[in-house]
């Protein structure tokens, strides 16, 4: 069965069970997270169930990976509800229609490997500042206030739960208390049945045979959620909504496919399986065009969900095909009742949800290391909290980047050393040069570090000009310096010109292989000439002692050898001379 399909090959009767019965569990726990996920974005809660619907069997049958289950999340609720709030439902349409097309885009220019380079504060502190935005926003559910206004920021939106608090129901306080029991207590008892779905019903039970009219349902605020899909239809996409909505589309883009590629790589480890990032992107790219067609909003690879999906024995992304064919039988069948559902009933979800997916500790070790690392982390956690997102990013990024260069910069020594005549092995040491002891034809320094544009050029420097007689041999033992940019080879072409216009000559040892290609590709390596470079440091100083020391120059000293030369002389030329 399946035979030849590639991620189907070998596909057999018995795996098809198994992706039945893991399809339908993670499809009956997607159908209130979707309704929950839509309606704390600002939207209608069918809007969650079409894109849990659509998006879930195209990421699931053309995405690269095989356990992956998409749809709507948390992650992209605090973007989504902004959007929303700033510029309407229609407009958010367009947003995620235009970061599908990214997301295609990304994956056929195969772009999927360097979202993994994002760096890790980065990814933890964002992730941590959404889930307290999420956690925050369900407190006036749960309580049951009335009359709340939503505002894009964290702080306005804590003062109106302050500023309502004198509306708190208590019917709604028990009804959302028992669906938090429930999600507490259903995995430590019942570990098969889906948690939030027994707090759902339990809890709608108890509000419509207690407490029925006294807590807001979905009906009561959204009316009834329609039995189908809705009709197809075009979003907006005239150049003046493309032009506004290009900065929502990129976020929604990029945190889409982080979120896609950390979920692919989970699924990795857990069913032993390897995804493919670029199609990944391509899949969901292409599902968050469709989404948007059907009136759902933007969608991505759903970690717990893809978890859950692999410890039910799914095989094949059959099984995400058949969690959206479930949901939408749900739809079909059931929706009249989900009106039923009290909202209060969902904040304690969300809550959930918020706190398995803060990074509580990945974010508590960073954090303890209070270095530049932790800076980054913090920084854009806040900036998650209090700004937006896209603010988030965009400075982390930003910061992680100086503070590496500067981490970087501090990491460049030059120093300048002579052959220790202690060691057996020849070794070079700093200790050996002073201000009486050093060779007066023979300048050997350690380069450590990259020479890149973040460093000041450290052939220029004061105590380098003051350590080097230009028109000595001058030996750079490169084997520390692992990167060269063009800004590192002007440094060097700089020093070689000088070198050479006093009578020196230039000679390189030890070099890496990126050094080597970057010096090769802009014709160094060739100015200077095969004969100057070498692999190690003391075939580079044979070669000076042969064709570029005079050793009768040291006037005390006919020694061969350049080790049993210092260890005469090892002094400066005056000394020798005397």
């Amino acid at each position: 069965m399946f035979k030849g399909w590639g991620r189907f090959e070998g596909y057999g009767k018995g795996d098809l069970r198994r992706d039945l019965i893991a399809g339908c569990i993670v499809g009956i726990i997607a159908i209130p997270l979707g309704m929950a996920f839509a309606i704390a974005s600002g939207v209608k809660p069918e809007t969650g169930i079409y894109t849990t619907i659509i998006a879930g069997v195209l990421i699931s049958l053309l995405g690269g990976s095989k356990f992956q289950i998409g749809g709507p999340t948390g992650a992209f609720i605090p973007i989504l509800l902004g959007i929303v709030l700033q510029y309407g439902y229609d407009k958010l349409l367009v947003a995620g229609f235009m970061a599908g097309v990214l997301l295609v885009l990304m994956g056929v220019f195969k772009l999927g490997t360097l979202i993994k380079f994002i760096p890790k504060p980065v990814t933890v502190g964002f992730t941590a500042g959404i889930a307290v935005t999420i956690f925050a926003g369900q407190i006036g559910n749960f309580l049951g206030l009335s009359g709340l206004e939503r505002h894009e920021s964290f702080l306005l939106n804590m003062k109106e739960l302050a500023v309502h608090i004198d509306t708190l129901n208590i019917y709604a306080v028990i009804v959302a208390g028992v669906c938090l029991a429930s999600l507490l207590l259903v995995p430590r008892f019942l570990p098969k049945v889906p948690p939030s779905l027994v707090g759902l019903l339990l809890s709608t039970l108890v509000a419509v045979l207690f407490m029925n009219g006294k807590v807001a349902t979905i009906g009561s605020a959204y009316g009834n959620i329609p039995a189908s899909l809705p009709s197809f239809r075009l979003p907006e996409l005239s150049w003046e909504n493309m032009r506004l909505m290009i900065g929502p589309a990129v976020v929604i883009a990029l945190l889409g496919g982080i979120e896609s590629l950390l979920s692919a790589v989970v699924a990795d480890g857990m069913g032993g399986s390897r995804h493919n990032s670029n199609r990944e992107l391509i899949g969901q790219g292409i599902a968050n065009m469709a989404v948007p067609l059907f009136g759902g909003i933007p969608a991505t690879g759903a970690i717990a969900r893809t978890a859950t999906n692999i410890k039910n024995g799914a095989v094949s992304p059959l099984a995400g095909i058949i969690h959206g064919l479930v949901v939408l039988l749900v739809l079909v069948l059931l929706a009249p009742y989900a009106s039923a559902i009290p909202l209060a009933a969902m904040a304690p979800i969300l809550m959930i949800v918020a706190w398995n997916m803060s990074e509580r500790k990945p974010f508590a070790k960073l954090f303890k290391l209070r270095n530049s690392d932790s800076i980054v982390l913090v920084v854009t956690f806040a900036l998650t909290v209090f700004t937006t997102l896209t603010t988030a990013v965009e400075v982390g990024l930003a910061l992680a980047v100086l503070l590496f260069v500067k981490r970087m910069a501090e990491e460049q020594r030059l120093d300048k050393v002579l052959p220790d005549r202690d060691s057996r092995h020849g070794k070079v040491s700093t200790g050996r040069v002073t201000a009486e002891s050093d060779c007066p034809q023979l300048g050997i320094f350690n380069v450590r570090g990259a020479l890149f544009f973040g460093v000041k050029n450290p052939f220029e420097t004061s105590e380098f000009m003051a350590s080097h007689d230009p028109s000595q041999t001058l030996l750079l033992r490169m084997g520390g310096v692992p990167l060269i940019d063009a800004s590192g080879e002007a440094s060097l072409q700089g020093l070689l010109k000088r070198v050479r216009t006093s009578g020196g000559t230039l000679l390189l040892s030890g070099l890496q292989s990126q050094p080597r290609r970057m010096l090769e590709k802009t014709g160094l390596l060739a100015e200077l000439g095969e004969q100057a470079c070498f692999a190690h440091t003391g075939e580079a100083i044979d070669a000076a002692l042969s064709r570029h020391v005079s050793v009768a120059g040291c006037a005390g000293c006919r020694a061969a050898a350049f080790r049993e030369c210092t260890a005469l002389c090892g002094k400066s030329s005056e000394e020798s001379a005397s």
